[in-house]
């Protein structure tokens, strides 16, 4: 049987983790963020110095939103955790063991909720209220941080693929092409991807996400994004 300290240890582990649709949607986010800027640009009257003020102002918008994502993500997983401590807490205080079986429904998957018996959540809940106590501050681990450095780079790297383009091919018509192009492959490289993951038909689910994320640009670009 493990320790209290390795169980903590093989949670977090757990806990720690950028799931491959969580990637892949950062990605995307990145990518129509991006695609908002180089959309606006005209093949016939945008100069150089045009296109580069947008690439440069497509570069730091992605910049602070790679910040808030990755801050925002550290926060999130501080008041996720605060919830499950404080709903462990709740059980060591329960002394009604109906209150207990609640408590463990509420806070537990709605399918593994109806396959459980009380007696089997009673069972549960003797196991839960054996656990040490811990506060949240000691529950975040470099890794936390790390995954939050990994959001950063998703959403800001996923600027230069469509950006790039436009600093190596001098006509602008031709470059516009190009990074529409790498755009679509990337839409549909996320969509093919998190198919592959769930299950979903490869190619459909693909193409479903190549539509909405040109829709989501251009409703992003009618209304001022």
């Amino acid at each position: 049987m493990t320790s209290e300290n390795e169980f903590w240890k093989n949670i977090l582990k757990k806990w720690t983790a950028l799931d491959p649709p969580e990637r892949i949607s950062e990605g995307l986010f990145g990518l129509i963020m991006v695609l908002t800027f180089t959309g606006t640009i005209s093949v016939s009257t945008a100069g150089r110095q045009e296109v580069g003020e947008l690439l440069w102002a497509a570069l730091g918008c992605n910049l602070a939103w790679g910040i808030v994502d990755a801050i925002m993500y550290v926060m999130d997983e501080i008041v996720n955790r605060a919830h499950g401590f404080r709903m462990l807490q709740k059980l060591k205080l329960s002394g009604n063991n109906a209150d207990s079986v609640k408590i463990i429904r509420e806070n537990i998957s709605p399918v593994i909720s109806e396959l459980m018996e009380d007696e089997e959540i009673g069972r549960l809940n003797e196991k839960l209220k054996k656990l040490p106590e811990i506060s949240v501050r000691k529950s975040l681990t470099y890794k936390d941080f790390f995954v939050a450095v990994q959001i950063f780079l998703i959403v800001f790297l996923i600027t230069l693929p469509v950006a790039l383009p436009f600093l190596f091919v001098d006509d602008i018509a031709l470059a516009m092409r190009v990074s529409n192009v790498i755009a679509l492959v990337l839409l549909f490289a996320g969509g093919y991807t998190l198919a592959r993951f769930s299950g979903l038909r490869p190619v459909l689910t693909a193409v479903i996400y190549v539509a909405i994320g040109v829709f989501l640009v251009v409703m992003t670009m009618a209304l001022g994004g």
